[in-house]
């Protein structure tokens, strides 16, 4: 049976606008409106990589340039609009989501506890009764407050001692919160003085689960395989996506269409009812730096099939092996990716190492005055005086592995 085809233009179109990329990088940055700019995109991954600004605070300034970090912080810290927790990482959410999470928290015990007890050394199990009780006594701790006289670890930030892996056990299940941050350094509370009583009291069973997770996820994605869909939130498995999907399409409440991909392929994929007509917004032409971690690159694979923009991170791969940089930028231009930027913040200086355009795109002189402008604004909200621009800067163009 035929479905409608979305042509590649307009499917890059449509999932932009999903993520607050397709309109002028415009609007207010604070308070209410940042977050109902995070509740539209979703979340916003945390990650403590600093060669500029964090990955959390790049996502907003990408969406709104007038962002600066002690409004987010105001909202997690202050007015526990939003909080953090895990979907496919940690990330900052609404707090409203929080009584779906009551499912991860029991589903993270369960499958985490195997593997924890592999990975990590033996000891934390014994400490969680303990650190509860300190916390309900004395207040909010870091891992670093707690464990006196244990063995630290050697191998590594993932060789934690069994305090800290106990704090992360408590937090990924549930009962304690992430209050503040002290630099990056977590500091964990109880959960019952984060989350405002009002998202506490309220249960939903698992059917709602899945519903939500579901229809959320298209809502944010615009189509989507069973697989994507889950993978969204990372709250339910893919089977419990699929018969939603399929259950959906019987009562009229989803479609199938068909995705052209940049390289002319097609996927058959779901969405919600009327989406291969609607109206879809011509992004601004202006040139935009985003996080490696922006949502809307989180699924690689879906970014490649979309846009023909293969991005892998290198942090961990051995410098020499390296193709383009230890933490490269990828550069939006209206609906296209067109490459991607190595800059790092140097004191005063946002210091321009490289930049790579995709293959069969140039840099001629309007797209140069673009990425200028974007480095005087990347500059400014990172707080750096100037632009330093290496000789040597414009590479040719080539493609990772």
């Amino acid at each position: 049976m035929s479905v409608p085809l979305i042509p590649n233009d307009r499917a890059r179109r449509l999932f932009l606008a999903r993520h607050a990329l397709a309109e002028p990088p415009v609007g207010a940055a604070g308070g209410a409106a940042l977050a109902g700019l995070v509740a539209r995109i979703g979340f916003v991954q945390v990650d403590s990589i600093n060669t500029v600004a964090r990955a959390h605070d790049m996502i907003l300034w990408s969406r709104r340039p007038a962002f600066r970090p002690p409004a987010l912080a105001r909202l997690v810290e202050r007015e526990r609009a939003l909080w953090e927790h895990w979907t496919h990482d940690a990330a900052i959410l609404p707090v409203g989501l929080w009584p779906y999470w009551r499912h991860r928290f029991a589903r993270d015990a369960a499958r985490l506890e195997g593997n924890w007890r592999r990975w990590f050394r033996d000891g934390y199990e014994a400490q969680f009764d303990t650190i509860l009780d300190r916390i309900s006594r004395d207040g909010p701790v870091t891992s670093a407050e707690v464990g006196a006289g244990e063995v630290r670890g050697r191998g590594g930030w993932w060789d934690w001692h069994p305090s800290k892996t106990a704090l992360e056990w408590l937090w990924r299940t549930g009962q304690l919160a992430i209050t503040r941050r002290e630099g990056f350094r977590k500091v964990y509370d109880l959960a019952e003085r984060v989350i405002p009583e009002a998202q506490r009291r309220v249960e939903v069973d698992e059917a709602a689960l899945v519903e939500w997770a579901c229809l959320s996820a298209l809502e944010r994605l615009g189509f989507g395989t069973a697989g994507e869909v889950a993978a969204y939130w990372d709250a339910i498995r893919p089977e419990e996506a699929k018969a939603w999907l399929a259950g959906a399409l019987r009562a009229g409440r989803v479609e199938e269409v068909a995705v052209e991909g940049a390289e002319g392929a097609r996927r058959r994929v779901f969405a919600l009812p009327g989406l291969a007509g609607a109206e879809v917004p011509e992004p601004p032409a202006r040139l935009r730096v985003l996080s490696p971690f922006d949502p809307a690159l989180r699924d690689r694979a879906r970014a490649e099939f979309l846009f023909g923009f293969r991005y892998r991170i290198e942090v961990f791969v051995p410098e020499p092996k390296r193709v383009f940089g230890y933490y490269v930028f990828p550069l939006l231009e209206g609906a296209r990716l067109v490459g991607r930027m190595d800059v790092k913040r140097a004191g005063d200086v946002l210091a321009l190492r490289a930049v790579w355009p995709e293959p069969g795109v140039g840099f001629g002189k309007g797209r140069l005055a673009k990425l200028e402008a974007e480095l005087d604004r990347l500059a400014a909200f990172a707080g750096c005086g100037r632009v330093e621009w290496a000789e040597g800067w414009l590479r040719a163009p080539k493609r990772q592995p």
